[in-house]
């Protein structure tokens, strides 16, 4: 086959990739390893920034988000006996959005048939080939275990940590950057009404808790664990005393109700540079991984894609290397700050350390809920940093 650009995986960043190709008269074809319906299933993230929103909209997907996305306008910080608002339209002048990942993807799955575009799911033996020419060319076996080669003039990975793109990259040019987090989450969907109108993110002496939402009749919520815990010994019913006392407050209760998917997940930060080598892009979980603590990581996934869809556009169709050659630089500057937004909402949340710790954290939390400077701060990188370069093109 013959396309001007190969996208390997396609979870958000590379399906949203390609339907801002699309758009621009640029072909692609995709090539997963999952299959479509798992895909679709994964459940991740769940909030999405002003500029995630506008981006989609721009690339027409943003109709049933329209109809169905829960504005918020800030969150709640909370410890022992105190629960403060921050206003994220007051402080920043935007708010965030509650509409989960699994939606953001059945959006762009149904644009993708509708453009009519190729993509091999149950893809086996991926692998890339002269991504430092002007050539570059991905293999790989289909569902039905045939070879098959396709032949582009850029290759861009949105395949994750574990996929075989970055690897593309000679390990002397590559840089990487790794913090493993001593807590994990122990994550819950349950089908009960969300017991607060915004989210809440509660330090408490047992260890961090986040109740979140993904409808007006399902809520997401999270434990700070220990990354050895079995979920096997997490009952329903331990789980729901847990974040009972985690978000208590006088004069509130917690509404409980049936589990219906519960996980641990690993907390870590990771970065990889270049995020450009030849004719191969790196955008999304293949190059960076954050905490999910300040709600970045599919955010900056869609940062990468707009930078990248641009500087492929002048690339491909206007002859203009210029936008292309600046990707990793542009990149990556969004992707440290980001990282160290998560990194510092992370290390203020979460129980470590001893009581000298704890007396840190708590005198940083009633820094950020009382100085409308901290908060401010806190709101704008929350709610959203500028995408580089605007979201035209």
């Amino acid at each position: 086959m013959r396309t001007r650009v190969a996208i390997i995986g396609s979870g958000p960043a590379g399906l949203l990739l390609a339907q801002l190709l699309d758009r621009a008269g640029i072909d692609s074809v995709l090539v997963e390893r999952q299959s479509a319906a798992h895909v679709q299933s994964r459940i991740r993230a769940g909030i999405l920034e002003a500029g995630t929103v506008e981006l989609l909209r721009r690339a027409g997907v943003g109709e049933r988000l329209d109809r169905e996305a829960i504005e918020h306008r800030g969150i709640y910080l909370q410890w022992p006996g105190e629960r403060r608002h921050l206003d994220f339209t007051e402080l920043a002048g935007r708010a965030v959005y509650v509409y989960g990942q699994t939606e953001v993807t059945k959006d762009l799955l149904a644009a993708r048939e509708k453009a009519g575009q190729a993509a091999f799911y149950e893809a086996s033996e991926v692998a890339l080939h002269d991504v430092a020419t002007e050539r570059p060319y991905v293999t790989f076996r289909d569902a039905d275990g045939a070879a098959r080669r396709i032949d582009a003039d850029a290759v861009v990975g949105c395949d994750g940590y574990h996929g075989p793109s970055k690897q593309a990259i000679p390990a002397h040019l590559r840089q990487t950057w790794e913090r493993a987090y001593p807590h994990a989450w122990l994550g819950v969907l349950a089908d009960v009404a969300p017991s607060t109108d915004e989210l809440v993110y509660a330090w408490h002496p047992d260890g961090f808790a986040l109740h979140s939402l993904r409808s007006e009749h399902v809520s997401r919520l999270y434990l700070q664990v220990d990354p050895a815990e079995r979920i096997e010994d997490w009952s329903d019913d331990r789980i729901w005393e847990a974040l009972a006392t985690r978000l208590g407050l006088d004069g509130w209760t917690l509404s409980t109700g049936r589990i219906t998917e519960k996980s641990v997940l690993p907390m870590r930060s990771f970065v990889t540079a270049p995020m450009r080598y030849g004719r191969l892009f790196l955008a999304g979980d293949a190059a960076h991984i954050v905490p999910p603590t300040g709600a970045k990581g599919l955010n900056l996934a869609v940062a990468d894609v707009a930078v990248l869809a641009r500087a492929l556009t002048t690339l491909l169709r206007d002859g203009s290397a210029e936008l292309a050659d600046a990707y990793s630089d542009t990149a990556l500057q969004r992707v440290w700050r980001c990282t160290h937004f998560s990194w510092w909402m992370t290390s203020m949340l979460h129980r470590h350390g001893d009581d000298f710790d704890a007396q840190l954290q708590l005198a940083q939390l009633r820094r950020v809920a009382n100085s409308p400077a901290a908060a401010r701060e806190l709101a704008e990188n929350y709610a959203g940093l500028p995408i580089p370069g605007g979201l035209d093109g």
